[in-house]
């Protein structure tokens, strides 16, 4: 049989002396292939992680990040760690790419290329049934799609699925940082590697649902991340048109605005969410992701935010992955934000009751499959199976 296991442990202890020992405390003794630590923002995370890493074994490898919220199985909290032991079948390999902001596909290639000198092997060699890539970068430096093309240069069938290390405030005034064993980076993207015969799954869940009601970004500006004409029209005028709106209520976080009715890129049979963030002053609408002119999109709606969470652990998690026992979350801010707005904060957090054993933390914009997304929670899951299902190689 092959397995993994999650073991998550909470702190809200602020010397980070104290908080690491809480934490492997809580842990208990063992000795884990992979320690993670999602940390609030306001803490000092360097002394954080020479705490961590003093005390963990020398063998277990450590990650972690920034956030704007930490999650585990009680729920969404604020100015906590949230740490998790994961053991079993697995191997771990860390590959770190700096200098995102002077060239992003460079740093996703040199990510890659660092985690596979790990594990002994070539990136183009990697198999996409046995191994898996987790993804942190900084999530402030606006560079998830290029770093992407970087990861994924020679290996695009590898699976992927992440977030951006956070701060709680999201105009990237103040930094995010990223953990990776003894070091703290922003600036740079992280990526783990695992490689197991366990079973596994990338999942990804959003609580909107299709109109069918399909808009055309006709004019985007130099830097592909304003939409000047929506179906030839001035694009914030006629995004607020489609909603029935005032132009100053469409900006995200407001209740009737891109968050209760944000687009969608259709995939086969998915909807990757891909949202406009905020109406500018010259009549524009600044996105989230790249825009390319004559892009197609779907205007989706609000759904049940709690119930479509619930169903996502409940339902289709164990149907993608066989008995789950441990899962690692990464949960966009602005679902925090607008659950808050609308008062269903305290619904949505009980939600994660329903999870595998669990622990992550609230993110600046999500990664999934390739694709850099947004209002979505993506999670990577691990399961067990019995001994028939292992290979016979299984590590």
């Amino acid at each position: 049989m092959a397995r993994v296991d999650l073991k998550s442990a909470r702190t809200g202890e602020l010397d980070p002396a104290r908080a690491a020992d809480d934490l492997l405390q809580q842990l208990g003794a063992v000795a884990p292939k992979l320690v993670t630590m999602f940390a609030s923002c306001e803490r000092d995370q360097r002394a954080l992680n020479q705490a961590m890493r003093e005390r963990l074994p020398r063998d277990t490898r450590l990650i972690g990040a920034s956030t704007a919220g930490e999650l585990d199985n009680q729920g969404i909290h604020q100015g906590t760690v949230v740490a998790s032991a994961i053991t079993g079948d697995v191997d771990v390999a860390l590959g770190v790419g700096r200098d995102l902001t002077r060239d992003a596909v460079a740093a996703g290639v040199q990510a890659t290329a660092n985690a596979c000198a790990e594990l002994g092997v070539r990136p183009q060699d990697l198999d996409a049934r046995r191994h898996v890539g987790l993804v942190i970068d900084d999530g402030f430096r606006f560079k998830k799609e290029e770093l992407l093309l970087g990861v994924l240069e020679k290996n695009p069938a590898l699976t992927l699925v992440g977030g951006g290390a956070a701060h709680a405030v999201p105009d990237g005034s103040q930094p995010a940082w990223i953990h990776v064993d003894g070091e703290v980076l922003n600036d740079a993207v992280l990526l783990t590697l695992f490689r197991t015969s366990a079973p596994w799954g990338a999942l990804r869940s959003h609580w909107y649902e299709p109109t069918g009601q399909i808009l055309r970004i006709t004019k985007v500006d130099e830097t592909c991340t304003r939409a000047l004409e929506i179906d030839g029209r001035p694009a914030a005028q006629r995004y607020a048109d489609l909603l029935d709106v005032p132009v100053d209520e469409l900006e995200f976080g407001k209740p009737r605005g891109f968050a209760r009715a944000p687009t969608a890129l259709k995939v086969g049979r998915e909807y990757f969410i891909r949202a406009p963030w905020r109406p500018l002053e010259d009549g524009s609408i600044m996105f989230a992701n790249l825009l390319e002119e004559g892009t197609e999109l779907e205007v989706m709606r609000l759904g049940d935010i709690a119930g479509a969470t619930r169903r996502f652990f409940e339902e289709e998690l164990p149907r993608r992955v066989a008995s789950p026992t441990a899962s690692l979350l990464f949960h966009c801010t602005a679902r925090d934000w607008y659950a808050r707005t609308v008062g269903q904060i305290d619904q949505l957090s009980a939600t994660f009751a329903a999870a595998p054993p669990s622990a992550g933390m609230n993110v600046f914009f999500e990664m999934y499959a390739g694709f850099q997304i947004n209002t979505t929670l993506t999670v990577l899951a691990f399961g067990r199976n019995d001994a028939s299902d292992a290979s016979p190689d299984a590590r």
